[in-house]
């Protein structure tokens, strides 16, 4: 009994969760007049690829009175959104990388005066809402001339993403033993050829986790795009599929096609990444 309840559970949790994904997947191949017909079906009738089609041919179309009414203006806009969004969210990922691994060490392993101060402010920075930090990032941004381009982006999300990573790290650096650090040190190493050679080996779940996490904030980030971003230069995936809800009329299933297209590149690094996912986002919780 106890088995079966347990499955009975882990089902329904299971529909609870794909169910969103597993209707935006199935309407995303049904005509416009399918998706919104009563009622409802999980099963395409007449399965289409012509939103697929509408969105990787969308830059050469001409849109008419007739085909905008399937074909939102602003679809031509959504290849150059993507491109957009993979730039940031892989540029943040390398040089979050970058300051957050040596931060996290030296934390961890360094002892000196101030170190306990220093992790609770970086940790403080992480209870501010987004919100009241849209001025003062407005401001920074405009002073360094960085409106409406990339590098606005990158600069915020390194802002937002940075504090927590070097926390997180900093509880896995402190859940290995001192013993290698000062074996190491005894052997010759410098502080950085310990980080490189000894503890980055053994940090690799937990920076699993960090790059999936820092990728899919900068990957689903809106606020700060919204107002950073002006252009299709420098607009990212979230700013652009927004649009197509306040255009002429509402696409339910070119949406849901577009949301398809914009959840696969999170999916296949998840999916790349299981394997360490779950040791590097328990990585730190027990000491020993």
């Amino acid at each position: 009994m106890r088995r079966i309840v347990i499955i009975l559970f882990s089902a329904a949790l299971l529909l609870y969760t794909l169910g969103p994904f597993l209707w935006l997947l199935s309407s995303s191949f049904q005509t416009e007049t399918e998706i919104v017909s009563r009622p409802p079906h999980w099963i395409p009738h007449t399965p289409t690829l012509d939103n697929y089609t509408a969105i990787f041919g969308a830059s050469e179309r001409v849109v008419t009175y007739d085909t905008r009414k399937r074909i939102p203006e602003t679809a031509k806009n959504l290849l150059p959104a993507l491109r957009n969004s993979f730039v940031v969210a892989v540029a943040v990922v390398v040089l979050n990388l970058l300051v957050a691994i040596p931060a996290g060490y030296a934390l961890a392993k360094i002892r000196f005066r101030g170190r306990s101060v220093s992790i609770y402010a970086i940790l403080t920075t992480r209870v501010v809402p987004d919100i009241v930090l849209v001025v003062p990032f407005f401001l920074v941004i405009h002073r360094l001339g960085a409106l409406d381009t990339l590098w606005s982006l990158i600069i915020t999300y390194l802002a937002i993403t940075v504090p927590f990573t070097v926390f997180m790290l900093i509880n896995y650096f402190e859940s290995l033993p001192d013993e290698l650090d000062k074996a190491a040190r005894v052997d010759g190493c410098s502080r950085l050829a310990t980080l490189r050679e000894v503890y980055l080996p053994l940090a690799l779940p937990s920076l699993v986790a960090v790059v999936l996490f820092t990728f899919l904030v900068s990957w689903n980030e809106f606020l700060f795009a919204l107002m950073f971003t002006q252009t299709t230069a420098s607009q990212t995936l979230p700013i652009v599929v927004a649009t197509f809800t306040s255009d002429f009329t509402i696409s339910f299933s070119f949406m849901n096609a577009a949301g398809v297209v914009a959840v696969v590149p999170p999916v296949i690094l998840a999916a790349t990444c299981e394997r360490y996912l779950v040791a590097g986002l328990t990585a730190g919780a027990v000491k020993g």
